[in-house]
């Protein structure tokens, strides 16, 4: 039976009061982000206990009514990889959702597959296969058809018994509260990277190998660019691509001609902010030594030695341990992550304590990590045919140097 689609604002505030009664409310968003600032919501589709519906934003005026049950905290929201969710809750009212399970992550929690799609989720949680999805479909052009539709719906219809089936495994492998716990880092971490957008300079491509007089340009032109993008809705790198800035931050060139010395700089939709970029330029060549920004250590790509060293050995550590316990090791921790743990474990003073020193990834992995580190575990090949071939085995305290 081909799903519905709600275009009056009544009918989606009727929705809305059902959906507030629902315990649990499965969410999904088609967007189009190529030619605006922010990605522009184009479709909601909702899936309850119930009814599957979608509804048509485009022809709404107020989806007030949707984010405040998303943000309260009696109903839970269930999103498959559900960043632009979140972040479409946050920049609508301001508030964050505070019961969101997100199913691709949970599944990284019990399984090493991550981050699967939701095709390749259905299929592995409940052996079902889906259309897939309409990959090449403009969502802001109406009118939809009953097959975008469609489609666009069944990213939602098995959300649910999904969820139901995660939490049942992750309460007999005692992994719940990792699930709660990793789903609200996860919205707090997209939050907290709104609030500190203006800082996001700092992970600009190849930007620790600038001088403190340069990283003051590089900032300056950042946030030139990031004001000019939201006047005009438009992406920021079709103002200025990220390359191109940190290399104008570099050379801090004097007039146009220099400008346009660097590789693609000719484009037409660079050329008509020239002047606009050599003024900023300018001004942040002005500003004094003592306002110049410096980046934290763990800023940028950059890897001592020894961190090299010690980062591959934890990862190898890492992958064998995830393995035994069948966990997604991308979940766990990245490389930057590991790195930050060998920081954080060679000097404790001047580094906050990074993801796998607290919390359940702590717990499960950081402590044996650290272990490794201290000299309180070694390693060994114990079958060299197994997934996880490696064991950790105890130190005696005479062989650690501990008596």
């Amino acid at each position: 039976m081909p799903f519905r689609i709600l275009t009056q604002q009544s009918d989606f505030e009727e929705l809305c009061r059902r959906m507030r009664d629902s315990p649990q409310v499965a969410f999904d968003t088609e967007f189009v982000s190529e030619f605006t600032y922010r990605p522009r919501l184009c479709l909601l589709q909702f899936a309850t206990r119930d009814e599957q519906v979608a509804v048509d934003p485009l022809e709404l005026h107020d989806l007030t009514p949707w984010w405040e049950i998303m943000a309260n905290e009696e109903t839970e929201i269930i999103v498959h990889g559900g960043r632009e969710e979140i972040l479409f809750c946050w920049h609508a009212i301001g508030q964050p959702p505070r019961n969101l399970i997100d199913v691709q992550i949970v599944q990284g929690l019990l399984s090493r597959g991550f981050p699967l799609s939701h095709g390749a989720l259905v299929q592995k949680v409940l052996r079902k296969t889906v259309s897939g999805k309409e990959t090449r479909t403009d969502w802001a052009k109406r009118p939809l058809t009953t097959k975008q539709i469609d489609y666009a719906i069944e990213d939602v219809v098995h959300l649910i018994d999904i969820v139901e089936k995660q939490k049942h495994r992750l309460k007999s492998c005692k992994r719940s509260s990792w699930a709660v716990e990793e789903c609200q880092e996860f919205v707090d971490h997209l939050v907290e990277g709104q609030k500190l957008r203006h800082e996001a300079w700092m992970r600009l491509p190849k930007i620790s190998r600038l001088q403190p007089s340069e990283l003051v340009v590089a900032r300056e032109l950042f946030l030139w660019r990031e004001r000019l993008a939201e006047k005009l809705d438009k992406p920021v790198r079709s103002l200025l691509r990220d390359d191109l800035l940190v290399d104008l931050a570099h050379r801090q060139p004097h007039t146009q001609g220099d400008l346009l010395s660097s590789r693609d700089m000719q484009r037409s939709g660079y050329r008509k902010y020239l002047g606009d970029m050599l003024q900023v330029i300018e001004q942040a060549q002005q500003i004094p030594k003592s306002q110049w920004p410096r980046l934290p250590e763990e800023a940028g790509d950059h890897w001592k030695q020894e961190e090299h060293v010690l980062g591959k050995l934890l990862a190898i550590a890492l992958a064998n341990q995830c393995a035994e316990l069948d966990l997604s090791p991308s979940l766990l921790a990245t490389a930057n992550d590991l790195r930050d743990f060998v920081r954080w474990y060679q000097d404790r003073n001047r580094h906050e304590p990074p993801k796998l020193a607290s919390g359940w990834r702590y717990e499960t992995c950081g402590q044996v990590l650290q272990d490794l580190l201290d000299g309180k575990v070694s390693l060994r090949v114990a079958d060299p045919d197994s997934d996880h071939p490696l064991v950790f085995e105890r130190v005696a305290s005479s062989e650690a140097g501990l008596e």
